[in-house]
Order: structure tokens, then sequence, then C-alpha cells
């Protein structure tokens, strides 16, 4: 399985960390709260994931995203949503509803990220303007991504053109012969007998002119006749 990809992009003077995997983008929800709340970014999300607007939009894309999952405690966790007693943690979240939306793991990628669609509605909720910077900041990564995969595969591609004409003309060279000889030419187009007697007394006949089935396994071990026209003259 292949390692997460980190990015980083600063969006009004704060580092946002985007990890990529399976194709996918996703944005660390702590480093925007960090924005907004640097001493308490955790309870910033905690209380965004209270929302009752949130949690019906975390179930509206995973429905359409991730055909796992348990709409059954989606429903519950939706009547309970917007009360004062309402509690909701991220990984909460992923373990009652088997959300892929939202990712909370410790370690050296630890934090809370989120699909980079999920990531841009708490980005709204945080500060539209930031939202704004911080859309244009992830495209302007997207694109000086996608300007270097291109120019790696035309990379790619001229060498791979070189390589073929260096082969190319090292088989010219070093394989092709200049010039065919005549006993070269003989193994490589080998011709037909001329002989106007074709087929000869060499070859031996059954009744009439029906010629012998097993004549060629007959004659195989059969010394060649000096006065036969139609056998080579190297034959053993």
């Amino acid at each position: 399985m292949s390692k997460p990809r980190k990015s980083t992009i600063e969006v009004q003077g704060a580092a946002i960390t985007i990890l990529s995997r399976k194709e996918q983008d996703f944005i660390c929800l702590t480093d925007i709260a960090r924005f907004k709340n640097p001493e308490r970014s955790d309870d910033l999300v905690r209380n965004w994931l209270r929302n009752r607007n949130t949690v019906e939009f975390l179930g509206v894309w995973e429905r359409l995203n991730n055909p796992a999952f348990n709409s059954v405690e989606f429903d519950g966790i939706r009547i309970q949503s917007g009360l004062n007693s309402f509690v909701l943690t991220p990984k909460q979240w992923i373990e009652k509803t088997g959300a892929i939306g939202i990712v909370s793991s410790a370690g050296r990628y630890g934090g809370t990220y989120a699909h980079k669609d999920i990531a841009f509605e708490f980005a709204s909720w945080v500060s539209v303007e930031f939202r704004l910077y911080l859309i244009k900041e992830f495209q302007r990564l997207k694109d000086d991504e996608n300007r270097r995969l291109s120019l790696a595969w035309n990379l790619n591609r001229t060498l791979s053109k070189l390589n073929y004409r260096i082969h190319t003309d090292a088989v010219k060279a070093h394989l092709i012969p200049p010039e065919v000889t005549p006993a070269q030419a003989t193994i490589i187009t080998p011709t037909k007998p001329t002989c106007s007697t074709w087929p000869c007394s060499a070859r031996p006949r059954g009744n009439g002119a029906t010629p012998i089935r097993n004549w060629k396994a007959t004659c195989a071990n059969t010394p060649p006749l000096s006065n036969c026209s139609c056998w080579p003259t190297s034959r053993a």
C-alpha cells in the first residue's frame, strides 16, 4: 500500500497540510482550526461537528461517496444534533457511521483530516475569506503538480524516442551486413529447382503417375543421383 504524499500550502500566514492518498486529497482540519483559535483547535472541530447543518452535509456526502455508510446510525445522530447535550467527536463519527470523508489518527500524519469537499465546508464555517484563499492556494498546488507531471511525461517520451533510435541504429550498424553474398542470399531466399525434367526419375512413382506417399521419407537417406540436376550438389 502506497504511503500518503504530504504537501503544505500557506493560507493567510497559516501552514495547511494536505495528504494525497488513493488519488484523493485530504486537508488538515486541525491546521484550519489553528488559524481561528491556535489554543483550542480540537474544540473548534468538535463544535463544528455538533452543528445540525454540518451533520446533514456530512451525511449527504457519505451517501454519495461511501457505499458502506451506516445510514441507520446516521439517522440517530442527525436527530440528536443541535441539542445542548449533543457531543460528537471525529472518532465517534467515523466509528458509528463508517465514514470515509473524515480521518482522525495519531503519529507522523496525526490530526483530523477531511476530504477537500468537507474541508472547504469547514473553512467556510471558520471564515468565508479564509475559505476563498484556501481554495485559491489549493488550486495553485494542483496546477503545479499537473505541470510537473506533464513535464516528466514529455521527458520520458523524448527519452523513449532517443532510445528507440539508438537501438535501431545499433542493429543497422552491427547486425545487418552492408552487402549480402550469393551464399547468404541462397540461405535467405532458397530457389526452387529449375530442372526441366522435374519430377525426374529420382522421384519414385507408384502405379501410373501417382507419386508414392512416403517418397520424402524414403528418399531422405538415398544418395543423390549424379545425373539428376534436381538434387542439390551439396546434399550429403
